[in-house]
């Protein structure tokens, strides 16, 4: 790995005022991944990877441009600087362009407390090599498995940001990952399904066997599929897929969509979007989690805040520039990437879990389909209307009866929103916590 990201960036800034920039912000990334592949108990795919990316925003007055590069040279910066310079005295006026005021900044950039590094030596390509073949081997030895293909990997990043406003940030974080895809029957009959498991401690993985068994045993229970019945539904989407919806609630409320007015809940605030009792939480200081940040993009200090409270919208998503453009204020979401200037995203949220279990919600359900997995989308960002590929379980009288696969859910997701039941069955370490939710009355195109 490179030296110093604090100096670089420094070094990125300077060139920046010495090439006529009134305003800058910097962003250096240096990571390292690690990525083993087996298959038929063979080393099928070894790669490793090494490197570092860099990106300059500079500001003239509202005038601003980016430029990125993965050579740390003096010359390069300067380079980098003199075109970012060039560029933004050629771009078009952007009244909402612009750094933080340096009193808006982080005061606190000591991340250590939110766990995001493991200090774990870097696991060895022989050590993920045997994760993966473990997990291989738990999957093949249930029958009627064919064939497996199983993955693990490590990676490491190192991330700083720093501008002319005063602040200087970064830290530490790395991901350890197993993955396996399980195969069964031949032809037109073959069935597939995963699990994987992802975490920023490996100590805190689930063991290969677990992740390799489980693989199996979701595709062994979808071996027969066919086609659901056509009409009007209940839907249980599985907590596996389940934080889509939110998802969809998440993009909806994106100060950039707001902002442009292309959003089905542009005319939203304080007006009920989901269920009375149900709340989403964005909270970015969960220990573990791979969404946790005490700054964004911007420098700005991040706060755990409800988004939804007891079913009636509170916030929107928003970075510097799209509350500018709205007349409120930042709410610390903007993220970024090197080579482009902030834009909001959410982190880490929860959903209000119920009290019943999934098991509970689909002997209620009656007759309808369990989701437990989802192929494209046509989603109309302005209307909500919604209609995706859709395979998973057909339920009759409470029973899960036969695997479902070739069918279309369709729904307005305003409504659908309004009609949640939550299970209890969230996983709690992931950035997004979303139990399995049951949605009433869906459409569904099958036989």
């Amino acid at each position: 790995m490179a030296g110093d990201l604090s100096e670089l960036t420094g070094a990125l800034l300077e060139a920046a005022k010495r090439a006529g920039a009134e305003a800058a912000d910097a962003l250096a990334i240096d990571g390292t991944s690690l990525s083993i592949g087996v298959r038929q108990g063979a080393l099928e795919q070894a790669e490793r990877s090494e490197g570092i990316d860099i990106g300059l925003r500079v500001l003239i007055g509202r005038r601003q441009a980016c430029v990125s590069a993965s050579d740390t040279r003096p010359e390069t910066l300067a380079t980098m600087a003199e075109r970012a310079v060039t560029m933004a005295r050629l771009a078009p006026e952007d009244p909402t362009a612009g750094l933080a005021d340096p009193s808006q900044i982080a005061a606190n950039t000591d991340i250590s407390a939110l766990e995001m590094f493991d200090p774990s030596d870097e696991p060895s390509p022989e050590a993920l090599k045997d994760d993966a073949l473990r997990a291989e081997a738990a999957a093949l030895a249930q029958s009627g498995i064919t064939k497996v293909e199983s993955s693990a990997a490590y990676g490491k990043r190192r991330i700083h940001l720093a501008a002319t406003n005063g602040f200087s940030g970064g830290y530490t974080r790395t991901d350890r990952m197993i993955s396996t895809v399980a195969i069964a029957g031949e032809g037109t009959g073959m069935e597939r399904d995963y699990y994987g498991d992802s975490r920023i401690f490996g100590a805190d993985l689930l063991s290969p066997e677990e992740i390799g068994g489980l693989a199996a045993e979701r595709t062994l229970a979808r071996i027969g599929a066919r086609k659901p019945k056509t009409g009007s539904y209940p839907v249980l989407f599985d907590e596996r897929i389940s934080s889509s919806l939110v998802g969809h609630l998440l993009a909806a409320i994106n100060g950039t969509a707001i902002a442009r007015g292309a959003s089905w809940l542009r005319d939203a605030m304080g007006a009920d979007v989901l269920p009375k009792g149900l709340s989403l939480i964005e909270d970015p200081h969960r220990p573990r989690t791979s969404g946790s940040k005490l700054f964004d993009a911007e420098g700005l200090a991040t706060s755990k805040r409800a988004l939804v409270q007891d079913g009636v919208l509170q916030s929107w998503v928003l970075d510097l520039a799209t509350a500018r453009k709205l007349g409120l204020e930042s709410t610390a979401n903007a993220s970024r990437g090197v080579s482009s200037p902030p834009s909001p995203s959410s982190g880490n949220v929860a959903l209000t879990q119920g009290e019943k279990s999934r098991e509970e919600l689909i002997r209620e359900m009656g007759t309808g389909l369990l989701v437990t997995g989802m192929i494209g989308a046509s989603i109309n960002p302005t209307t909500g209307d919604y209609s995706r590929g859709a395979s998973g379980f057909w339920v009759e009288n409470g029973e899960i009866v036969y695997p479902v696969n070739e069918c279309t859910i369709a729904g307005n997701l305003r409504a659908m929103l309004m009609t949640l039941i939550p299970a209890n069955d969230a996983r709690l370490h992931l950035s997004r916590v979303v139990p399995s939710l049951l949605v009433e009355g869906m459409t569904l195109a099958g036989d």
